[in-house]
This record gives structure tokens, sequence and C-alpha cells, in this order.
């Protein structure tokens, strides 16, 4: 019988490879990745600072630790360049060769890239992005060489406002510059972003919104002048990009794997070609892309008895999302967004909790900020249906 391969060496095609173990010792496994197929947590990255943890202490295994663990071939520094569908079969490049591999089933677990903004100026190639452990020995490595520790950070979503509040925790100045009129304006209605928005201020944070930036020029003492559409410039030591992600569909793409946003599967995380599922941050599942940590152990779960001859289909509870932002800790539960929603809030001396209901008067999310309104969590979490129902 032809192994099953696995694409893709983030939480995503590890978190598959081990609930697949759970249930099947035996079966040939094979994982392929670009990379060194470090073992690590994407979301640490993010706190890594405030943790006092060095970019060496992130991985929990390299691949021959993994590969001993989960009884698995792990082929690294391994591109695949095509997928030949009907075949069942994949094209690899390795130190400048080519090869085939047969498969009987294959895990598209390929992840997202950073969203990169055409920006002008000579600094502009220097922009650093945080998209992998890789990418952030980098960051640190240049992070630790500056003495004036001023960072601009292009992107008041999830990420950037976490990478703020670590910086600025632990003696960085941070600045971070958004298009858009509040911090995360996809999570939070402008009530509860205004509060979030003032709580990292107090930290010394500063936020730049409404405008973007159009030129990063390097200057003297290898310092960076960020120049704004709205004429405003800030001074740099290092920029760093979180603007966001694109789902990884170039691959799927070889083998004729119909996308959209992401790679389109069912709820069985099945794609379009036979014996072909996507996982993680490049699955658009039923029309949805949820990138964060929960949606993906669902999928994995799903997924690994599917993989086992147990077909079964994802199944998302409510799933609350952690933003790690010490200096106004904050629980978001997005409503659905094809779901007309009103808000009601309630505030403490701390923070405040704001609830969605749709026109039925069922609660479909809800917003928790400070450590008054956190305990509410599990109580209203069990009131919110399911995003995805069960189904066969």
């Amino acid at each position: 019988m032809q192994p099953i391969v696995i694409i893709g060496s983030g939480m995503a095609g590890y978190t598959v490879a081990r609930e697949f173990r759970k249930l099947n010792a035996e079966q040939e496994l094979i994982m392929i990745t670009a990379d060194d197929a470090s073992n690590y947590a994407k979301p640490t990255l993010s706190n890594a600072l405030a943790g006092k943890k060095s970019p060496e202490q992130i991985a929990l295994g390299d691949a021959e630790k993994m590969s001993t663990q989960l009884n698995m071939r792990i082929e690294t520094h391994t591109w695949v360049k095509e997928i030949r569908s009907e075949q069942h079969q994949l094209v690899l490049e390795k130190d400048g060769e080519s090869s085939t591999l047969d498969y009987a089933k294959l895990i598209l677990a390929v992840g997202a890239n950073p969203i990169r903004l055409a920006i002008a100026g000579d600094g502009s190639d220097d922009i650093h992005v945080v998209n992998s452990l890789n990418d952030y020995k980098a960051f640190r490595e240049n992070l630790d060489k500056r003495q004036d520790k001023r960072v601009v950070i292009l992107g008041a979503g999830l990420i950037g406002c976490e990478f703020a509040n670590d910086l600025q925790n632990t003696g960085y100045h941070a600045t971070v510059i958004d298009l858009a009129a509040q911090p995360l304006g996809r999570l939070l209605p402008a009530h509860i972003a205004s509060a979030f928005q003032e709580n990292l201020e107090e930290t010394g944070i500063h936020f730049v919104l409404g405008t973007t930036v159009e030129k990063v020029s390097k200057v003297e003492n290898g310092d960076y002048l960020v120049t704004l559409a709205n004429g405003q410039s800030v001074i740099a030591d290092i920029v760093l990009s979180a603007i966001g992600l694109q789902p990884n569909i170039s691959l799927a793409k070889t083998g004729n794997i119909h996308t959209s946003r992401g790679i389109l599967t069912n709820s069985h995380l099945e794609t379009n070609q036979a014996n072909i599922y996507a996982v993680g941050d490049c699955a658009e599942v039923n029309g949805t892309l949820l990138p964060y940590v929960m949606p993906i152990m669902q999928q994995a779960r799903a997924l690994a008895k599917t993989l086992n001859g147990e077909h079964t289909a994802v199944h998302y509870p409510a799933m609350p999302v952690a933003v790690k932002t010490p200096a106004a800790p904050l629980t978001v539960l997005p409503a659905p967004i094809d779901v007309d929603v009103n808000w009601e809030t309630e505030e403490f001396d701390d923070g405040m909790l704001a609830k969605a209901f749709d026109s039925t008067g069922t609660l479909r999310g809800f917003v928790l900020l400070g450590a008054t309104a956190a305990k509410q969590r599990l109580t209203l979490t069990k009131l919110v249906p399911d995003l995805i129902p069960v189904s066969v």
C-alpha cells in the first residue's frame, strides 16, 4: 500500500500526524517540508520576549525527534513542484534533483503566506515578516543589535497588537500603523476597540490609524524613515509587517484542485480531487477560513479518523480566541460574518463585556475585555451554537 503523505510541517501537519498515530501505528506516513521541520507552536512567537524565550528555546523538537516520536519519515528541505492528482503522484525537488513519490492519500497542510504591501523606498526590502520560526530568528537577531529599540509595526490586527504588547513590555517602543480606524477592526465593535486601544496606549504603544505606509527609506545610523500617506513620518530601528495572511493555494492549483480564498473543501476536509485533503490555515472549509489554533485541532481529529477509514465530518463548537495582550486581556468569539447582530454591552471597572445577538435573540458571539469579563468565558461559550453542525 502507498503511504499517506502530509505536505507541510506546521501545527496543522504535525497535529494530523499525531492524531492519526493515536488511531493507527503501522500505516506508512511521510511528511514533506521545504524547511527543517522544527515542531513549534506559531502563536508562541508573538509573546516570546515577555516569556523570556530565545528563538532556540521555542522549538519542541527537530525533524529527527519528531520522526521517531511519530514513526514518520520526514523529508526536509524538499519542495513539491507539482501534484499529479490522477496518478496519485507528487513531483519533488531536493538539492536540485527531481523525483516522484506515489501516495495513497495526500494532506495539504501548506499554511498561509504573509501579505506584502507594495511599499516604495530603498528600505522596503528590509521589512520583516514573522510567519515562521526562521522568520522570527531573523527578526530577533536584528532586534538585538538595535540600540534605540524603536519598532514600527504595520497592521493593527491580532498579530500586530500581540507583537506590540510583547515589545512594549520588554523595553521597546512600538508604533502601530493601520489603514483601519481602529485596532482589531475585523474582530471588535468600535466601542470595545476604543477601550482596547486606550489600554494598550497606557503602556506606551502608539497607534497611527486611518493611514498607510507609502515609503520606507534608509537613513543614517542604520535607521529607517517610514513615510505615511497622511504626510507624517516615523523613525524606526526595525519595521515589522503584520498585515495578514493569504492561504497558500499555488501548489493546489498544479493538481487542478479547486481554490477560492483558500483550498476548497467540504466538511470532511475533502477537496474536489480523490484522496486529497486540506487542513489548517490553507483550508477553506465549506466557505469558511478559520486561521486559529482550535479549528486546526478540530480539523485534525476529524481528518485522522477519516484517514483511518472512519469517514468523519469536522465539528466546530464555539471557539473563542484569546488575544495575547496582557495590557488589555481580551477574548473574542467572532459572530459569523453572514449574520446580522446587535451588540449589548456591560461595563466593569476593569473592562467590559459585549454580547452579539441575532434577530432571534440567540447569542452568536461575544467580546470579553479585562479580568472580570473573562470569568464569563465558559458560561457564554456554551450558549453559542456550533459554527458548522456535524454532518455526514
